[in-house]
Parts: C-alpha cells; sequence; structure tokens
C-alpha cells in the first residue's frame, strides 16, 4: 500500500507517529510524511532545520516532506495560532507542489491537535484520488477550552463548524478511545467511526539494563508538562510524602509549564520532586526499567476524561507498576490491566496515599502488578497486530462509508 500520513509532528520530534510509521512501513506499506519543521515542544526549530524551507528526507526508509511553518515559540496562544495557521497554509500551498506526481492508495491524518491540520489532506485526497482517514487523538474544540487557549464563545463554535466539515471530507474516522466515538459520531453524521487505539513503540521493547537511581524507591513521570497534566496535584501529593524516606519522583519531559513547574519545586523546598528535562526516547526503555513505579496524571476535565494518555500504553509495555491518578478512559485501562493503583483526578491526598501504598508494598507484589500490565498491552497494544488492523482499514475505508452505521472495532 502506498500510504500519505498527514501529521504536522514527526520525527525527530517525539510522538507516537513516529515508531508507527516505522511498523507500517515493516508490513509492508511505503510509507511517505507530509509534515512541518521540528519545533516541538520547546517552540525553537531544530538544529539542522529552517523554519522556512520546504525540505526532503529520508528516515528509516521513510520519505519525509517538511513544508515552512511559524515555530510555536513560548506556546502563548497568539503564537500557537501562528504555528498552526502556517503549517496549514503551507502545507496545502506547498503539500501537493512537493508531492507531485506521487500517486497514494490512502492518505492517514495523526490527528493531534490542531484537527485544522486535515485540511491539507483533504486538499490532497481529491487531487490524488486516494482514501482519506483521520486517526482522532484530540476532540476539537473542546480540547482547546480544556487548555484555556481560547475562552471566546463565538470562536469556539464558530472552529466547531469547520472540525464537523472536516470529518465530513474523511472516508473513515479513528478515535483513540472508546469515549471519542459517540463524541466525534455526533459530529459526523454519515461517516464510519471505529474505536482504534494508540499502539505502544517498539523502540520500547529494547532489552537494555535498567538506570540505577541510587538508593530509594523512585517514582518516574515522563511525557509532557502541560497544564493538562495536574503539576498543583503532583506537587501537593510530594509535599504530603516528603516523610517517606528515599522517596522521589523523578520528571522526564518539558512543556508549557515546566518553568512554573520548577518555580514551584525550588519555592516550596521540595527535595522528593527531581526534573530531568527532555530526554530522547531511546533512553526511555532504561528509565522505565529503573523505575520502582511509573505516574501518569491528567486534569479533572469531561474531555481529558475521554482521553487514553499514550503514556499509559507505554506504561503497561515497560512491565512497571503504574500509578494512574485520572478519570474515565485512561484510569479503565489501567484499572482493567490491573497494573497499579488508580486514583481520581485533581485528588491529591489519594495520590500521595497510592504513593505511600507503594511505596510499602512488597517487591515481588509490585512486580506483579508491572507484569499484569504488560500482558494486557500485548493482548491489546502490541504495535504489529495494529498494524496489520490499520492496514485492512486503510485498504477498506470506502466500502465502511457505505455501510453506516459501522461497527466499532479494537480493544474491549
Amino acid at each position: 500500500m502506498r500510504l500519505l500520513i498527514a501529521s504536522q509532528h514527526f520525527w525527530p520530534e517525539s510522538f507516537r507517529i513516529n515508531d508507527f510509521a516505522r511498523t507500517l512501513r515493516a508490513h509492508g506499506c511505503e510509507v511517505t510524511v507530509l509534515t512541518g519543521q521540528p519545533n516541538y515542544p520547546e517552540g525553537r526549530i531544530y538544529p539542522g532545520y529552517k523554519a522556512a524551507s520546504l525540505r526532503r528526507e529520508s528516515w528509516e526508509g521513510i520519505d519525509i516532506l517538511r513544508v515552512p511553518l511559524i515555530p510555536r515559540g513560548n506556546a502563548g496562544s497568539l503564537r500557537l495560532a501562528a504555528n498552526y495557521l502556517s503549517y496549514l497554509v503551507s502545507a496545502t500551498l506547498f503539500g501537493g507542489w512537493g508531492l507531485r506526481g506521487r500517486r497514494f492508495d490512502a492518505i492517514l491524518v495523526y490527528g493531534t491537535s490542531p484537527i485544522l491540520q486535515a485540511i491539507p489532506a483533504i486538499v490532497l485526497r481529491r487531487r490524488k484520488g486516494a482514501r482519506l482517514v483521520t486517526w482522532v487523538q484530540d476532540l476539537w474544540p473542546e480540547s482547546l477550552s480544556v487548555t484555556g487557549h481560547v475562552k471566546n464563545g463565538l470562536l469556539l463554535r464558530l472552529v466547531d463548524s469547520v472540525v464537523r466539515w472536516i470529518y465530513r471530507h474523511n472516508d473513515l474516522l479513528l478515535g483513540q478511545s472508546s469515549a471519542f466515538v459517540d463524541a466525534v459520531k455526533r459530529k459526523a453524521p454519515g461517516v464510519p467511526v471505529l474505536y482504534f487505539p494508540n499502539p505502544g513503540e517498539a523502540s520500547l521493547a529494547q532489552d537494555r539494563a535498567p538506570r540505577d537511581f541510587g538508593p530509594g524507591f523512585h517514582i518516574v513521570f515522563a511525557g509532557n508538562i502541560g497544564k493538562a497534566q495536574a503539576l498543583k496535584t503532583i506537587i501537593a501529593a510530594a509535599d504530603k510524602v516528603q516523610s517517606l524516606e528515599g522517596l522521589v519522583i523523578h520528571m522526564f519531559g518539558s512543556g508549557s509549564q515546566l518553568d512554573w513547574l520548577r518555580t514551584e519545586v525550588e519555592r516550596l523546598e521540595l527535595s522528593n520532586i527531581r526534573l530531568h528535562g527532555r530526554v530522547s526516547a531511546d533512553e526511555m526503555p532504561t528509565i522505565f526499567g529503573g523505575a520502582d513505579v511509573l505516574l501518569v496524571t491528567l486534569g479533572k476535565d469531561e474531555i481529558l476524561a475521554q482521553t487514553v494518555p499514550s503514556k499509559v500504553q507505554a506504561y503497561l509495555q515497560a512491565g512497571r507498576p503504574m500509578i494512574a491518578a485520572l478519570d474515565g478512559e485512561g484510569a479503565l485501562v489501567a484499572h482493567r490491566a490491573g497494573a497499579g493503583l488508580v486514583t481520581p483526578a485533581e485528588d491529591a491526598v489519594a495520590l500521595a496515599g497510592a504513593m505511600q501504598q507503594m511505596y510499602r508494598t512488597p517487591i515481588d507484589v509490585r512486580n506483579g502488578f508491572g507484569d499484569a500490565g504488560r500482558r494486557y498491552f500485548e493482548q491489546h497494544f502490541d504495535p504489529d497486530i495494529l498494524a496489520a488492523r490499520l492496514i485492512e482499514l486503510l485498504a477498506n475505508a470506502g466500502k465502511y462509508r457505505a455501510q453506516v452505521p459501522a461497527k466499532e472495532v479494537g480493544v474491549e
């Protein structure tokens, strides 16, 4: 299959689509990626790239076309809007020209925020005669409201109208959580919507020696450090468990709230939180392997409760016990997996209690949580199984549209 993946973000930025694109290639797909110049999450163009350039390159046998964009800068609302819109315009204007003469059987939009990035794919669909499938990772405009980037009701309604238009121009829509299916269906009458979860990453399956964090009990949080991650809850819980000797919360990653988090840790003199910044994806297997417990958090919000953070799959794959401080779909997955302890979102007392309970749990019991999580991952999120399923969905996208209402697929 000749597949075009349209995604504003791609390698060397750290996104789940990177590894899955390699898996799709390993399953026989001829993969091309239309993307922007890498600048996430710091907001600065990566060394070796230029914001205003149209660039072709190859990575792991995958052809990449990069279009110009305005970097996201400090992630303020105006700068983010400029970043989103510049990619939209560049990918629409230059995507067709840069991909001239190329034929594709299917176009897959990796629908992180903003979903507006599907518009260039809609234009290309018409030019190439390809099937169009959008894999919805964030619900728009709801996620705009949750993060606080947009508060104007009229603007949110306008974005909602655009999202409905985008959805209608797809042959098939995929939701990253089962809760997304109904939410997307309401905006996409006549278009089949199926559940298709985020897979794990082959790179996390590497057999690597675990990182030696030294003596103590080590809790690891990895990923984006932003408004959605309920950082105040982590801060408050850390303050409550300072008396537990040797307990340290290691936070790997960066994002819009990293400076705020650093300031709070210093202001409250929290010696049990250590901020490591962003690290390469290659280091994650060793970091996860060295953790006594892995931590995932989300804010308390109806939209966030419909999301399964991709780190949940990563934690399950790592085979380490987990504390999941969130509501809804993510909590349901962690609970079904038996991978550890689940607490409500933004409940610092409950989170501190879970940390204390894990701290006092015998290591063989904790390892049992990790083993259960790994088994659940292999049954539901294995990238090879999901790649084969996605290829089938892409090949038959047109048929699914003719069969609306469609049956959901994916894990239970």
